[in-house]
């Protein structure tokens, strides 16, 4: 439901949260593994570090690490997944593209996910402006919805508020988070309007896990959609009507919940490996009455590699 396509890409992000782990959601649950997988320590071992960031200044909160400002590499990834939210059918989506990451004090890349602007960045307490994708479902492949439209990529972007519990422990994260994001979907040929969402989360990371670069993410978000949005994935038009799809008109309110489990391990400095699944609970939403609602409790997993082939020998603390 909220997985970017970007996030397939650094599904080293699977280790982070997103809705209904449908093919557009691999994209998000394969963002939160770029999230997690954007945490590794910076390639080069003599890299120069920003004045202030130097050893006797490290920071000592979430986890912090030296990393290349910016670096450059190849993502591959792959996953088995519900198509959208509360579908019953599940389908492999797999991408290998190269990527790029920038960790710059306002505006990050591929570190947190698609893209982002920082407006406010204190210990305890982060405002952001990003911008995320989803994957497209081919409606041919799912019995529920052939001889329907398929669902095109989306793209969203909007603000997000992250409240920090655990910002003074080094190896242990916990957040609050309410993010707000309007949606578009394209074919690449025709852009549309979707609606717009917002997202609830709470999420928990554990750092060095087991002495080693292992990090661990436990995530629970809740999604609620606007009208156009739950149309998108549960309306049936008069022209889409069959003997076991009659016509239903969506309406605004909770779409569901999602449980995430990641893990992210750095082979090397240069090599992360990344996996996680994710677990859909759509019981309750506003449209559990469409056709098109199949189940109430949905099941992703996914996993993939990361490569950096290329990094810059400043490095930040990140």
């Amino acid at each position: 439901m909220r997985l970017p396509v970007c996030s397939l890409l650094l599904l080293a992000a699977l280790c982070v949260t997103g809705p209904a782990l449908g093919q557009e959601d691999l994209g998000r649950v394969q963002a939160r593994a770029a999230d997690e997988s954007s945490g590794e320590e910076g390639t080069g071992e003599d890299a120069a570090v920003e004045e202030g960031d130097r050893e006797g200044d490290r920071p000592r909160a979430r986890g912090l690490r030296e990393k290349p400002i910016w670096e450059i590499g190849v993502v591959g990834g792959g996953g088995w997944l519900p198509d959208y939210p509360a579908a019953d059918e599940n389908h492999f989506q797999g991408l290998a593209l190269p990527y790029a990451i920038y960790r710059g004090d306002f505006l990050r890349l591929g570190d947190g996910g698609v893209a982002r602007g920082l407006f406010i960045d204190l210990p305890w307490l982060e405002f952001n402006i990003g911008l995320d994708a989803a994957f497209p479902v081919d409606s041919s492949d799912n019995d529920a919805r052939k001889g329907m439209d398929d669902l095109d990529y989306l793209l969203e972007a909007g603000p997000k508020l992250i409240a920090k519990f655990l910002y003074d422990d080094p190896v242990n994260d916990f957040d609050l988070s309410l993010a707000t994001r309007g949606v578009i979907s394209t074919d690449f040929t025709n852009v549309h309007y979707v609606g717009i969402t917002v997202n609830p989360a709470v999420t928990y990371r554990r750092h060095d896990l087991f002495g080693l670069d292992l990090r661990a993410i436990t995530s629970l978000g809740a999604t609620f959609g606007s009208e156009g949005y739950n149309e998108y994935f549960y309306e049936v038009r008069r022209s889409d009507e069959r003997p076991n799809r009659p016509r239903y008109r969506a309406d605004a309110g909770y779409v569901g919940s999602e449980l995430t489990f990641g893990l992210s391990w750095g082979i090397t400095d240069r090599l992360r490996l990344f996996g996680g699944t994710q677990i859909g609970f759509w019981a309750g939403s506003a449209n559990e009455g469409s056709p098109l609602f199949r189940e109430e409790v949905t099941y992703g997993v996914g996993g993939g590699l990361r490569w950096s082939f290329l990094a810059s020998e400043r490095k930040v603390w990140r």
